[in-house]
């Protein structure tokens, strides 16, 4: 199901495939979630796809009130998460995580590259209740394929290990943190960098396992506003279960953007310098 976005979603392959289970909306975000909502009361699995900025904004209600308070089995992907369009703050859902993250029962995934999504999607379908997934459209790239990667809902993946940095990463930020994390070994400072697709539940034991190790400075890197997605989600588990570290988070300042290009990088981790990491 999409909102009038099957071309810039790449739908459009699935409508041509499987037309009898392809339904466009039209420019309706509300009714598509509406609609989604009905379909899974009938024992359907709807996939209500449309960019990010007009899943969370001009249907949360829907979502809230029609799909969430519910449980209905609905799955919302969403693309152009963050900051990866150069459409500009119209389209920028810099603060989906933080709407999403407020609604009771909402699992929501941040996958990394075209392996995660591909991997994503039937354990998704597999899971009964809403999902909010992010998407990546266009040329995706391939970054966790090297890692023998298998993507599990609600599990977060040590992809590197080191013990003077850890950086726990979502979504596209995975990359730039593999990247940080490559250059500084160069410098002979260790990076772990804890891969975290699911923002909601979050793997808690992962997470306290992997801050609680002494001598770490601890870096949350998101492609999303720094108020309220990991970084808050983070911080908040690690002081409810008195882990002591010391924490900084690299995301999207709490502003409206100008447009940028979609290869940018939302913000890079090159604060991480040779001192800042050896502090500890």
């Amino acid at each position: 199901m999409t909102a009038d976005l099957s071309k810039y979603t790449d739908l459009h392959i699935f409508a041509q495939a499987f037309p009898d289970r392809f339904f466009q909306m039209g420019m309706a975000e509300q009714l598509l979630m509406a609609a989604a909502g009905g379909m899974a009361k009938e024992g359907f699995i709807p996939f209500a796809t449309t960019y990010a900025a007009f899943a969370t904004r001009r249907a949360y209600d829907f979502i809230h009130q029609v799909i969430a308070e519910e449980h209905l089995n609905v799955k919302i992907c969403a693309a152009l998460p963050g900051l990866t369009t150069g459409y500009g703050p119209s389209h920028q859902a810099t603060e989906d995580l933080a709407i999403m993250r407020g609604i009771p029962g909402m699992v929501i995934v941040d996958p990394c590259d075209a392996l995660e999504i591909e991997q994503a999607v039937p354990a998704i379908a597999d899971h009964q209740g809403p999902v909010y997934m992010r998407l990546l459209r266009g040329k995706v790239p391939l970054v966790l394929d090297k890692y023998d990667y298998q993507f599990e809902l609600g599990k977060a993946k040590l992809l590197e290990d080191g013990n003077d940095v850890l950086i726990i990463s979502s979504g596209l930020m995975t990359m730039r943190a593999l990247e940080a994390a490559e250059k500084l070994r160069a410098d002979n400072i260790g990076v772990a960098v804890l891969h975290v697709p699911t923002i909601k539940p979050l793997d808690e034991k992962a997470i306290i396992e992997q801050a609680s190790k002494p001598g770490r400075l601890v870096v949350t890197a998101e492609n999303h506003t720094a108020v309220g997605g990991l970084g808050e989600a983070v911080a908040a588990l690690l002081m409810r279960k008195g882990v002591r570290c010391e924490l900084d988070s690299v995301g999207l300042p709490d502003a409206f953007l100008l447009a940028r290009r979609p290869a940018d990088p939302p913000r890079s981790l090159r604060h991480l310098h040779r001192e800042d990491c050896r502090k500890n």
